[in-house]
């Protein structure tokens, strides 16, 4: 590799909103591409080597809803996926997200009845835990009795094998996890719901073209040429989970591109819903986009303002979520 720059790049940054930066380009340029398909790109990338008890995990908790004849089954990704920049990795590019939104989307899920499968970003936040992780306290600080009541229903649904916790580090150990969980969840057709709500980097290194070692950094910086992660919701949505309800996630920084955007994403892949969303308003507004609709969920001023249990914004989205699912498993029953 040449050396001319080190980057850390947020994992967020589209080609256009590089493109409306030129600051950007002199740091990572978007070049064209040939687009690789799928197929390819898992016989180019190895699975990681936890796979196999993923998969035992996945086989075990799959089986026990399908005999227990669980309504609705729900994955959440969640966290953002880091890109290696060498094979024995010491540097990595990372993204900014420490998986807010999926960690409360899961627990508004769970309450709803869906068993979960939380597929997350390994030291994310998580369910339920996310109260104690976000605070310099330690967790004996909070074992108050509203606090053990908390702890107590975290046991409750973990004993009810409501909730299966997966973890990713890289691009491709998302890929292959998010393959092998459509596999397990297929005999759930419309029942099962994809919520993928995890930044999964736009630009990757293939192994191939990485060095072995450690990047030495005594001959100055560092030039990167990077690969465009191929484009996995298509394959999803039309081969790997074709009855399932399908939910994507499109944040942007500039207004006036979210809702275009988010249409062409709709339009391009084919799913059910786009659920758009602002950098800076993320944790009080949302934008549905559906094939039939366009509408905004808030919280109001009042929400905003309360200290005591304040509440979220995916409440409102699962709220939503919930209710259109029910009226695509009654569709596709007709």
């Amino acid at each position: 590799m040449d050396r001319k720059a080190e980057v850390f790049n947020a994992g967020r940054d589209s080609p256009d909103s590089i493109a409306s930066n030129p600051g950007a380009q002199s740091v990572l340029e978007s070049r064209p591409y040939e687009q690789i398909d799928p197929d390819t790109y898992f016989t180019m990338n190895s699975a990681p080597t936890q796979l196999p008890a993923v998969e035992a995990q996945l086989a075990e908790f799959v089986t026990y809803h399908q005999r227990q004849e669980t309504p609705r089954i729900v994955l959440v990704t969640s966290g953002g996926t880091i890109v290696p920049l060498e094979n024995q990795t010491v540097r990595f590019i990372d993204n900014f997200s420490a998986g807010t939104r999926g960690a409360a989307s899961a627990e508004y899920f769970l309450q709803a009845g869906y068993a979960v499968i939380f597929m997350h970003r390994e030291r994310s936040l998580q369910p339920f835990n996310r109260h104690f992780a976000q605070d310099k306290a330690g967790l004996l600080d909070y074992l108050c009795a509203d606090d053990a009541d908390q702890v107590s229903g975290t046991v409750q649904i973990q004993t009810k094998n409501l909730l299966l916790l997966i973890t990713f580090m890289t691009v491709a150990d998302y890929l292959f996890v998010l393959r092998s969980v459509t596999n397990y969840l297929t005999p759930f057709g419309s029942r099962a719901m994809y919520y993928l709500a995890a930044a999964v980097s736009d630009f990757f290194i293939p192994a191939q073209k990485m060095t072995e070692h450690k990047i030495q950094s005594a001959h100055g910086g560092l030039t990167l040429t990077m690969d465009q992660v191929p484009k996995f919701l298509r394959p999803l949505v039309h081969e790997w989970a074709p009855q399932s309800y399908i939910v994507s996630f499109k944040l942007e920084t500039d207004e006036r591109l979210l809702i275009p955007k988010a249409k062409h994403a709709l339009m391009r892949y084919g799913h059910q819903v786009v659920i758009g969303n602002l950098l800076l308003t993320r944790k009080r507004t949302v934008t549905f986009i559906t094939r039939q609709d366009q509408f905004t969920l808030s919280l109001t001023n009042d929400e905003c303002q309360q200290t005591m249990s304040p509440p979220e914004i995916e409440a409102k989205i699962v709220d939503e979520l919930v209710r259109q699912h029910t009226v695509f498993v009654v569709g596709s029953r007709a």
